[in-house]
């Protein structure tokens, strides 16, 4: 067994058996908190002075138009810049994306058009050189997509009926173990990866080639970490000594991250457990009082909140302003029982008091009946004040994940530092059901060359009949052409993955990974609810096409009434089980890169405004161009039973389906959540 002093005091066990096994870890050193809030400590002076440098940039960023300043010249690596500081003197924890507070990074990697497009939306002009080299002499990734890219996966893009592809910016949702950085230090991580590069041996497989490949650039990742910690003073080459020293490496390592990579989802991954264990050990030798523990965790998650991207402003508009996704889950049950729930599970919900509520870091509890009831009682009064938290089911995701798990993004659920994402957006399956219906000539888009409805899809039968629509009729034309999309949606996934991983490698999130990691291949559904009123409209009510003078079915016309998806209503709920069911029956007969595990998600955060915007009117009544629901919540005004019927249909949606995660915005008002107090 291997020794260091950073490991004095904790209990041994697999974890320094020469092995990297970060959860063994927690489970002989951690302390499940029970009792309640009253020794949290309120804002330190440093913190107070700290925020009020960063509230005070973030006036003069919106005043400026949403970008205070913006590096045009040095493209960001773990090296690029020189140490940056809100106030050196103040800051417990260091370390910026660029050498300047709020100074946005330059990362062409994944695609020099949208880094261009990106600064001159805001008054920025790309470096000739920077352009030359990444247009002439390095491929991006997203040449790279669109060199592949078939005209029916350029026309399906185009139509927004498969949105957001990830095809022009980093694909994220790869949750490095961060954690592995303060625990073992570069130096041990480093001599385990050449390790694990010396057994890759025997025919040279393409795969192998390639698998050797990456570990080499993991390997270097964690040599240009340390040399990025050394920047600002620090040497994390070793395990970390103190509590201070063990927030900052984990930082260092989430740090090095969004230097290499602008991710669409960055998450930090589940951090407050792990970090309780080094704060308990030096509140236990006297080296730190309660202010000071406290202290370390809000600058932390200042430094959280302040990470930032060029953004293009469609991509903004997208994803509704400038998200992160920088996601810290908290709490949860461990798998023998006892509650995850620790004091530093409290101290990092407390920065939403310290700080104020922020959307990011995204802190999201896993919840579960069993966590004391102290906590739950804390999150509840957190909830009220600060409208910042964000709930997942622990006991629904735990059986599946074990009690190590984090959430990419905001309900992609993944071992940490065991499994990783490829990540893939949505299909629109409110659009793919107006194809299905006219063959699939899009119903808002013309041919640029004939003038005539944009055939997106092979040509398939339409409905010619202005009689009622025929519910048999539609539903088998719907599934075909949801095969057809599957198949479309799959094939476009697997060439922005493989061209991700030429082009624009995740090397230093992956070097804190296993080598042998577990992989998803992660599809998601916008347009649930709306395509599952729509079938029910057409079963139960009368619904009759209305066409153009092309012949396409641009409106509908309805008689009657129909039962509606979010009212705990078996008719309207079964459709959209159908539906979720059938089209993950459909993407999993398809080949998924590197034999990674098909998973999808009813999720569409803030973009349903803009997949609605895209798709015309629907045989439920819903106008063209609004918006579609958000995730798999019903149809907006259509839940008319009640909160818990609305949440009963939503429940009725199978996980072993949609193992990516399900998404349920729902907001309630405080006097919902229980009574006062007494």
């Amino acid at each position: 067994m291997m020794q260091y002093k950073g490991w004095e005091g904790f209990v041994p066990g697999k974890w320094c058996d020469d092995e990297v096994e970060v959860r063994d870890f927690i489970q002989r050193n951690y302390a499940p908190y029970d009792g309640d809030a009253s020794f949290l400590a309120p804002a330190t002076e440093a913190t107070k002075k700290l925020w009020e440098i960063v509230c005070d940039l973030s006036k003069k960023e919106r005043e400026a138009g949403g970008v205070l300043n913006a590096d045009t010249k040095i493209v960001s690596t773990l090296t690029s810049h020189g140490a940056g500081y809100l106030d050196k003197d103040l800051e417990k924890i260091v370390g910026l994306q660029t050498d300047e507070p709020f100074k946005r990074s330059l990362q062409p990697f994944g695609g020099i058009r949208m880094s261009e497009g990106a600064l001159e939306m805001y008054g920025y002009k790309l470096d000739e050189g920077v352009k030359e080299i990444f247009t002439k002499y390095r491929k991006t990734h997203n040449e790279g997509v669109f060199d592949v890219y078939t005209p029916e996966m350029r026309a399906a893009r185009s139509a927004h009926i498969l949105t957001g592809l990830p095809d022009a910016y980093g694909r994220g949702r790869i949750v490095g173990d961060y954690r592995r950085v303060a625990l073992y230090g570069v130096d041990y991580l480093i001599r385990k990866k050449e390790e694990d590069k010396l057994g890759m041996r025997g025919e040279m497989t393409p795969e192998k080639v390639r698998n050797r490949e990456e570990v080499a650039d993991q390997i270097k990742a964690l040599k240009a970490l340390k040399e990025m910690a050394a920047i600002y003073g620090c040497d994390i080459s070793k395990p970390a000594e103190t509590a201070q020293e063990a927030i900052q490496a984990l930082y260092f390592g989430y740090l090095g991250a969004v230097k290499d990579q602008n991710g669409a989802a960055m998450s930090i991954g589940r951090t407050s457990t792990f970090l309780d264990i080094y704060i308990e050990r030096d509140l236990a030798k006297g080296l730190i009082t309660e202010e000071q523990a406290q202290e370390f965790i809000d600058h932390f998650v200042m430094k959280l909140r302040i990470v930032k991207f060029m953004r293009t402003k469609e991509y903004n508009e997208l994803f509704s302003g400038d998200p992160t996704w920088v996601t810290e889950v908290i709490g949860g049950m461990g798998v023998d029982g006892r509650s995850l729930v620790t004091k530093n599970s409290f101290r990092i919900l407390h920065t939403l008091d310290n700080l104020g509520p922020a959307p990011e870091p995204n802190l999201t509890v896993l919840w579960s009946k069993r966590l004391p009831i102290a906590f739950k009682r804390y999150c509840a009064e957190i909830s009220i004040r600060t409208s910042s938290i964000q709930y997942e089911s622990d006991d629904l995701m735990r059986p599946e994940m074990g009690d190590d798990y984090c959430i990419a993004c905001c309900v992609s659920c993944m071992r940490v530092g065991k499994d990783m994402q490829f990540f893939g957006a949505r299909a629109n399956l409110a659009k793919c059901l107006l194809y299905a219906i006219n063959g699939g000539k899009d119903e808002m888009m013309k041919d640029k060359k004939t003038g005539k409805p944009m055939q997106v899809s092979p040509e398939f039968m339409p409905i010619t009949s202005d009689d009622a629509l025929d519910f048999n009729e539609v539903t088998a034309k719907f599934e075909n052409m949801m095969k057809w999309l599957a198949e479309l949606y799959v094939n476009t996934l697997n060439v922005i993955h493989y061209m991700h991983d030429k082009y624009c490698y995740e090397a230093l999130e992956m070097a804190l990974h296993d080598t042998k990691v577990g992989r998803f291949f992660a599809t998601g559904i916008a347009g649930l609810s709306c395509a599952a009123d729509s079938l029910s409209a057409i079963k139960y009510a009368k619904v009759y096409p209305v066409r153009n003078e092309d012949g396409i079915v641009v409106d509908f016309r309805i008689e009657g009434d129909f039962p509606k998806y979010g009212n705990n209503d078996d008719r309207a709920d079964e459709l959209a089980v159908w539906l979720l069911k059938t089209f993950m029956k459909k993407v999993k007969s398809h080949y998924t890169y590197r034999g990674s595990l098909p998973t999808t998600s009813i999720l569409t955060i803030t973009s349903n405004v803009v997949y609605g915007k895209k798709t015309g009117n629907t045989p439920d009544g819903r106008r063209a161009g609004t918006p579609l629901a958000p995730g798999a919540n019903p149809m907006h005004g259509r839940d008319s039973n009640g909160a818990l019927a609305s949440l009963e249909s939503v429940a009725k949606l199978p996980y072993d389906y949609s193992r990516d995660g399900i998404s349920n915005t729902f907001s309630i008002t405080p006097s919902s959540l229980g009574r006062e107090d007494d």
